[in-house]
């Protein structure tokens, strides 16, 4: 039977520098760690939007000159015009409380403009439980690292050919944090609340 409901897993990395070093990079070798050359000119910055459809582990990105709620848009239009999502019964799109997504009124606006889209906030302070923060260390370490990107344009290729290898490749991961782990969490949350006393109040 084919899938109707899809799971999403999106979020945005925010300030990706162009850095052209001074000197050229050297590769480690034998007794020697690589060389990366301290001084550098900047070459602006970029944030990258990204979306992962965790079961296939298929990811859709874009870059953009900055955040906000255009640009997270344009990437929630991209996806979900794109099939199988277009007509899938339900697409859950989970989020942190970014300001691009954050509250009722992100609800509002990105519910009704796909009227089988669904966003799911994270807890607070629980963007950790997010699959796109597993892919985005991934992208730290096999696109951002070293940061050596002659311009703006060279990390959005850089991007661009991590997606296409990423998609050609990729299995999903193996997620074990289940909804009894989460509503766990959730408790031992309300019982330090719970048990941390309010401040004092300043005097005036």
């Amino acid at each position: 039977m084919t899938r109707r409901e899809f799971v999403i897993s999106s979020d945005e990395k925010t300030s990706i520098q162009a850095r052209c070093r001074c000197h050229p990079t050297l590769p480690p070798g034998l007794s020697r760690l690589m060389r990366v050359e301290h001084e550098y000119d900047r070459g602006g910055a970029l944030a990258y939007l990204a979306a992962y459809d965790v079961h296939p582990a298929r990811l859709f990105g874009r870059t953009a000159p900055t955040t906000g709620i255009e640009p997270f848009d344009g990437l929630v239009e991209e996806v979900m015009t794109t099939e199988p999502y277009a007509s899938a019964r339900r697409v859950f799109w989970i989020v942190d409380h970014g300001s691009s997504h954050r509250g009722q009124a992100s609800i509002n606006r990105l519910e009704g403009a796909g009227p089988n889209l669904r966003l799911i906030h994270l807890p607070v302070h629980a963007s950790w439980l997010n699959q796109i923060e597993i892919v985005f260390s991934i992208i730290q370490r096999k696109v951002v690292t070293p940061n050596e990107f002659s311009d703006l344009d060279h990390i959005a290729d850089g991007l661009a050919g991590f997606e296409d290898r990423y998609n050609q490749t990729a299995e999903p991961f193996d997620w074990t944090f289940t909804r009894d782990d989460l509503n766990d969490f959730l408790r031992r949350i309300a019982h330090h609340d719970a048990a941390v006393p309010a401040p004092l109040a300043v005097a005036a």
